[in-house]
């Protein structure tokens, strides 16, 4: 067994599980009429209810003694600090710098990063007001109305993902498009809907070689330069988020359109930095900045509420409490809000791309679960599609339902229905239906006995069933960016918990590797490399194919 699984605090919430695992929260309700009250926490207008959770005030306590047992408060200073705590790849981990809204500095190898970080925000902020208010015109002099952003993984997600949810402060004048996937069909069905002469492309790469961004890139370079005669075209037309000033010199992009971001920033990390200059184009920089301003608002909780008050840190160990003591390996992500409907694909990189690890931060393989398969669809569309597992399924899956007090778009009851089946299903998942309780609905229906008996079985429903309930004013940009710093924080402390390196992502490199070697023998026949029978005879019927 591990360090951890030994440890003195793992070992209590073991004995402690065995206690709570056969209680339903049903009764936990019957005995605590304050249960909502010791178990809610408010921070701004963000209410984040945790009573629907198979724990007692004791459950809490131990599980806040595993967060200070492996130091938690320790490693949050250490990464307000600029400490290196991405140990293998020696970095570290400043996303917050990126929204510090205070005058503190924030220090990378005795050097203030702040100043730097002000510095490319006002580029990003005289850039997006050229774009928006028409005085940066394309190559023929038309205003641009169209934004296409090339990336992939967090240069793609996190800006796709706020752009959506926040849609409704965008300008009306802009539009905005998302290419990542290297498959063509992608880029081929933005491009037929738009105008070359009024298109800005926005290439983020840090190094400017990733092959799927590359790419698209090139393809949508041709394409513009095709439709609109020159190659000085691109200038007018191409922007970039990177470090690599002398590849995106080559491609034809204007220096001064050329934004920079630092390696102390993760990639799904990154929506902060100039990798959200598609936000401030979109919904202005103003907004921008408000999104900033609502994810230092979390992090000044994170850093200074205790730790049995601290929203990221009960959710992160909520977490652990079901994925290592009982069993669970998924974690739905129901947003009851259109905007955010893209939420949940944004979490999945964010927690599987960050604690998805199978060794510690010392190299040694772990013995006990990390991480979670993250998954979701905004409400009330998911009820009529997975709930059913959720519900009545052999599996735990613990849920966390989102959604705003206020609708961006007050229309008639629509609003008041959408709220009415969120809280519904949090208290149904709790409560359940007992078989008592199903027959005397059906005897209500005057079912004859032999059908009643027949049907009972299928109208139980086993209840005990956790959830988080997150209830905000309404979903605008500073709302917005507390959500997401959250999230993030909250996959920050399991990592740090589990003793693992949330910060690299060494695991999406062999992919990468074996795809360079597979790549040339797919363009000629004669390239012939070793490979395992499967693999060989894949690329062989491709050959034939084709």
């Amino acid at each position: 067994m591990s360090k951890l699984t030994l440890s003195t605090a793992w070992q209590a919430l073991s004995a402690h599980y065995t206690a709570i695992e056969p209680l339903h929260m049903r009764q936990l309700f019957a005995d605590d009429p304050s249960r909502f009250d010791k178990f809610s926490v408010k921070s701004g207008d963000l209410l984040f209810d945790y009573s629907k959770n198979r724990i007692t005030e004791k459950t809490r306590k131990l599980l806040v003694a595993l967060a200070e047992q492996a130091d938690v408060p320790g490693f949050i200073e250490r990464q307000f600090s600029g400490d290196k705590i991405n140990n293998t790849e020696q970095r570290a981990v400043l996303h917050t710098a990126l929204r510090n809204r205070s005058d503190r500095p924030v220090f990378v190898d005795g050097i203030d990063v702040m100043p730097d970080v002000r510095r490319v925000l006002g580029l990003m902020r005289k850039f997006s007001e050229a774009v928006r208010s028409g005085s940066h015109v394309g190559h023929t002099g038309r205003a641009i109305t169209d934004i296409v952003n090339i990336g992939i993984g967090g240069s793609d997600l996190g800006p796709l993902m706020v752009c959506e949810a926040l849609k409704s402060y965008a300008a009306p004048a802009l539009r905005a498009h998302f290419v990542s996937n290297v498959d063509a069909t992608q880029l081929t069905e933005t491009l037929k809907k738009l105008d070359a002469e009024t298109t800005l492309f926005i290439v983020s790469s840090k190094t400017f070689t990733t092959q799927e961004t590359l790419t698209n890139a090139r393809s949508a370079r041709a394409w513009l330069v095709e439709r609109l005669g020159s190659d000085v075209a691109v200038a007018k037309h191409f922007a970039a988020v990177s470090t690599n000033l002398k590849a995106t010199a080559a491609f034809g992009i204007n220096p001064d359109n050329v934004f920079e971001f630092w390696d102390w920033v993760g990639g799904r990390y990154s929506l902060w930095s100039a990798i959200g200059l598609p936000i401030a184009l979109f919904v202005g920089m103003d907004k921008f900045e408000e999104l900033l301003a609502g994810a230092y608002a979390m992090d000044e909780h994170f850093r200074t509420a205790p730790l049995d008050q601290n929203i990221p840190v009960l959710m992160g160990m909520l977490g652990i409490w079901y994925g290592n003591f009982f069993g669970a390996s998924s974690n739905a992500v129901l947003p009851y809000d259109q905007y955010l409907h893209r939420f949940p694909a944004y979490l999945q990189q964010l927690d599987m791309e960050s604690n998805g690890k199978g060794v510690d931060r010392d190299g040694s393989s772990v013995d006990y679960d990390t991480g979670m398969a993250v998954w979701g669809e905004a409400g009330t569309n998911g009820q009529h599609a997975f709930y059913q597992l959720i519900h009545q399924g052999t599996r735990m899956i613990p849920a966390d339902f989102l959604a705003p007090v206020h609708s961006q778009n007050p229309t008639g009851e629509h609003h008041a229905i959408l709220l009415a089946n969120c809280f519904a299903q949090t208290e149904a998942l709790m409560i359940g239906k007992t078989s008592d309780e199903a027959r005397a609905e059906l005897v209500a229906q005057g079912l004859p006995s032999e059908k009643l008996e027949a049907l009972l079985p299928h109208k139980v429903f086993p209840g005990n069933k956790p959830t988080n309930t997150l209830l905000f004013d309404r979903l605008d940009p500073h709302t917005l960016g507390m959500l997401i710093a959250l999230y993030e924080q909250k996959v920050f402390v399991q990592g740090i918990v589990w003793n693992i390196n949330s910060f690299d992502q060494w695991g999406v490199e062999l992919g990468k590797q074996l795809a360079s070697r597979i790549l040339p023998e797919l363009l000629d026949d004669a390239v012939k490399l070793p490979h395992d029978q499967s693999t060989r005879s894949l690329i062989d019927y491709y050959r034939q194919q084709r």
